[in-house]
């Protein structure tokens, strides 16, 4: 992939329809398979091990690319997963349109100043009687600039968790996209969102209201599964690269593959690349083996770890790769394009999802480390 296509919103609208033939988008939003929206065949005993080599493979061929369809991975769930009892139609029609390509959908929830406080959120719907009235604002909104669907996060109520709803928002009057400039993953359109005085029907609830909450945590955690595939595909990726290029290019009368400090270098990016993959095989196989309910009560705290291991050593193996690649690595274009990309898109991952703080707390508070039943400590034992 070239650096212009990477920057190319026909070039990904058309490489959606393509995917969507190939069953490669079915496999982006979770299992079961959503069989009943779309004509694509699903794998023989399809489940997260098929959806984990999927991601992977959208890795390796630039993060913004996987980001891309993640963002339809994150977007569409809330209405595979929820009901919107009012208007069925909507609901199938979005999912048919979305899986097969021929449009798009962005998970709408992130705001200036509300990226992991979800519960603190200031974009609101107020009722209108037979509509709600949106207005507020939604930040590096993955696919935005190209949604043709809108699955919003906004305050219906009070204050806190119990006053977010969730409203499936079709692009109209009101709406406003402007494409993000950032540092990485450009061709999946980060988006700044505007709600100015958009009318919504009652009908688009997802769910109930007041449960907005509830559908935003219900997919964190698949959401950052995925994000960790596809950082395995990057991480990969800047493996065989580095190994190929080591092997061709030569210095001081040897490979580049020869020099021991080289050798080091490979060896210690592969150790924390089999690592990181062991530890997304376990969580994959727990997922295979839980119902999705299971999987929130039991695997946070493990799959916020596997984000942190996976995101410091994507930073490590590409920070490795460019060193190994010199000046090659550090230009746009030619043999070091692939690991250039990948070292400047690497916060893409640390950050969204989850960041990394945020991911090590959510970790310690699951695992209680102090454990409340044991009696307090007595002077004497000091």
């Amino acid at each position: 992939m070239r650096g212009e296509v990477d920057k190319s919103g026909e070039y990904l609208k058309l490489t959606m329809k393509e995917a969507s033939k190939a069953g490669i988008i079915p496999a982006v939003v979770g299992c079961p398979w959503p069989s009943q929206y779309t004509t694509a065949p699903a794998p023989e005993g399809y489940d997260y091990f098929h959806e984990q080599i999927n991601v992977i493979e959208q890795g390796r061929v630039a993060g913004g690319f996987a980001w891309a369809f993640v963002g339809l991975g994150i977007g569409l769930p809330p209405v595979l997963l929820f009901d919107i009892p009012a208007n069925q139609e909507l609901k199938e029609r979005t999912i048919r349109e979305t899986l097969s390509g021929e449009k798009m959908i962005c998970l709408a929830i992130t705001e200036p100043g509300h990226g992991s406080d979800v519960a603190n959120m200031l974009t609101t719907a107020e009722d209108m009687g037979d509509h709600f009235l949106l207005n507020g604002s939604k930040k590096w909104i993955t696919n935005g600039i190209y949604a043709d669907y809108f699955t919003v996060a906004c305050r219906t109520g009070g204050k806190g968790s119990k006053g977010l709803s969730m409203l499936l928002v079709e692009r109209g009057p009101g709406i406003t996209t402007t494409k993000m400039e950032c540092m990485g993953v450009w061709i999946s359109g980060t988006t700044y969102i505007e709600f100015d005085d958009v009318k919504v029907p009652k009908a688009n609830v997802v769910g109930k209201l007041g449960e907005g909450f509830k559908q935003v945590m219900y997919n964190f955690n698949h959401e950052r599964w995925v994000i960790c595939c596809q950082m395995m595909g990057m991480m990969r990726c800047c493996l065989e690269e580095s190994l190929s290029f080591a092997r061709q290019r030569a210095t001081f009368g040897k490979r580049l593959v020869e020099h021991q400090v080289i050798q080091h270098k490979l060896g210690e990016m592969a150790r924390q690349v089999e690592a990181s993959h062991g530890f997304l095989e376990n969580i994959t196989y727990q997922m295979t083996t839980m119902t999705k309910d299971e999987q929130n009560q039991k695997l946070g705290g493990h799959i916020a770890l596997l984000k942190v291991q996976c995101s410091k050593s994507l930073e490590y193996v590409a920070r490795e790769a460019v060193q190994i690649f010199g000046g090659a690595g550090y230009t746009r274009s030619g043999k070091g394009e692939k690991v250039e990309r990948t070292y400047r898109e690497v916060r893409a991952f640390a950050i969204p999802g989850g960041s990394e703080e945020i991911m090590l707390n959510l970790a310690s508070s699951q695992f209680k480390f102090v454990d409340r039943s044991l009696p307090p400590v007595k002077k004497s034992q000091l």
